[in-house]
């Protein structure tokens, strides 16, 4: 029997219907066209094949649906990356783990295992674990997918591995109490900050081209001034009727299922020799439509309903002109390259006005940080005058105007204790905060740029915070010190442990 149903007498019942937004962790094929390759790359010098990491993406997919997001997150450290590079990092990153704990001779036992799946937030409802849930996410969610019992209790005892490994590694990690005072003062303070803002446009204006320079730039970047690569694509779609758009649950699911099934039937169809776009098309019975010509930045209007259709355009070729199925909001699409406008070099006709234009902003920006940072210095040669009595006839002189910043903490955690959307920020002010986080009064930035502008910011004074000398919020505080510092620790041994693993991928 399945460990879960050994721990079965503490469990109760209750009848619970699955969340709509777990139909798109699962409702996925495989990539075909990676497919075509047997080896997934090569880990401690032996073969990772594309059906075992595969099965590793479905193991991602689930422990998301599961709710272990720290985990997850932990496996995953690389915020900001595409979908497919997560995917990559999550399955080097689990290999790594399965083998240290092996080595260090970590074992979590059944007992430990079963008490965690209890705690798992798609099984709890208002009184704690529910068995109906457990048993419906098995039946329509693990078993449709290959999936079963165990591979829940296999990702449980990866993360009971991976949070005795960091209890290990943080194991002597502290934060000494100078070091969290310090931070503290700094981070909660009251800052009061004046900046000067620098624009390019004020000094492009008086900047002229020649055309031996415009024909110097030419030369140089010819292999970068060309026309956009534009793609023409025909597609079929498979989509929920505007009645089945309406469900909801388990009801929704088994029909984007269908679905999903028939695009897998649709693409492997394709792969069969001899056989054509047009031709498997009219066998399922789907109407094919066509794109007019679009470029990578503006993608046809038929391909706007979801950004991935675009970009997956861009990566199909003559040789492999057919995409794998595609799933948007309300069903799937699947893509063939129809033609390819190349891409041609400009003549220095056609490319003249980019090249001034990029010309005059370069030149703009130099101008710009020049006198940036002799603003700089002008203005901490007056600081040093006495209570900075030359500041003001230092600003003057320069011809600048002085924007005066609502005053701030480095770390405002107001809203979010209250429960509040967060405060919207000047678009700056993350920038403007770091720039004078270690300054002293009085004292004065670098010149830095911000977005289209450069800026100096001067800080006028800092006042302790209401909450200066509040014991429980300091400890909180050099908590959250530590915790980070615990974090690096982990991913400064994972990164070791991933070259110690020797990876190399497979070509393609």
């Amino acid at each position: 029997m399945k460990l879960l149903r050994k721990h079965r007498h503490w469990l109760m019942i209750v009848i619970a219907i699955l969340a709509i937004p777990f139909v798109f962790y699962f409702v996925q094929r495989p990539d075909y066209g990676a497919m075509r390759s047997d080896q997934f790359a090569r880990v401690y010098d032996r073969n990772v094949s594309m059906l075992e990491a595969q099965q590793t993406v479905r193991l991602f997919n689930l422990a998301q649906a599961l709710g272990m997001l720290d985990f997850v997150q932990s496996l995953t450290a690389g915020s900001g990356q595409n979908q497919n590079q997560t995917y990559v990092e999550f399955i080097l990153n689990l290999l790594v783990l399965r083998h240290e704990a092996a080595r260090l001779g970590i074992r979590p036992d059944s007992s430990e295992i079963a008490d965690v799946v209890r705690k798992l937030p798609a099984f709890q409802g208002e009184s704690g674990f529910e068995m109906k849930k457990f048993s419906d996410f098995v039946q329509n969610a693990l078993a449709p997918n290959g999936l079963a019992e165990e591979h829940i209790e296999q990702l449980v005892r990866d993360e009971l591995c991976l949070n005795q490994i960091k209890q290990l590694l943080a194991t002597g990690v502290s934060v000494p109490q100078a070091e969290i005072n310090a931070d503290y003062e700094r981070a909660y303070d009251k800052s009061y900050v004046s900046v000067i803002r620098l624009r390019p446009a004020d000094f492009a204006k008086d900047i002229t081209v020649s055309d031996e320079d415009a024909q110097k730039y030419y030369e140089a970047h010819k292999a970068e001034l060309k026309t956009d690569e534009k793609r023409k694509v025909e597609f079929i779609t498979l989509a929920l009727t505007d009645e089945q758009k309406k469900l909801a649950g388990k009801e929704r699911i088994v029909v984007l299922q269908e679905l999903s099934d028939r695009a897998n039937d649709f693409t492997q169809a394709l792969l069969e020799k001899g056989t054509d776009f047009k031709q498997v098309a009219a066998k399922f019975r789907l109407p094919i439509r066509t794109t007019s010509e679009f470029t990578a930045a503006a993608p046809d209007q038929q391909l706007t309903v979801d950004s991935q259709l675009g970009a997956a355009s861009f990566k199909l070729s003559m040789q492999e002109p057919n995409s794998d199925p595609i799933q948007v909001a309300d069903g799937f699409y699947i893509l063939h390259l129809a033609g390819i406008a190349e891409a041609r070099s400009l003549t220095i006709e056609e490319a003249k006005p980019k090249i001034v234009e990029a010309i005059k902003n370069s030149r703009a920006r130099e101008l710009m940080s020049t006198k940036g940072a002799e603003i700089v210095h002008e203005l901490r040669e007056a600081a040093k005058a006495p209570a900075g009595a030359g500041l003001g006839t230092a600003i003057q002189k320069a011809g600048v105007k002085v924007e005066t910043v609502p005053a701030f903490s480095l770390l405002d955690e107001t809203t979010e204790a209250q429960g509040k959307e967060p405060k919207k920020e000047p678009p700056d002010l993350t920038a403007i905060k770091d720039a004078v986080a270690y300054l002293n009064p009085g004292e004065i930035s670098d010149f830095f740029p911000s977005g289209d502008t450069g800026l100096i910011a001067v800080l006028e004074k800092r006042e302790p915070s209401a909450d200066a000398n509040d014991r429980e919020k300091k400890a909180a505080f050099g908590k959250r010190l530590l915790n980070n510092k615990q974090r690096i620790v982990f991913y400064e041994w994972l990164r070791d442990r991933q070259q110690a693993a020797n990876v190399q991928f497979a070509k393609g």
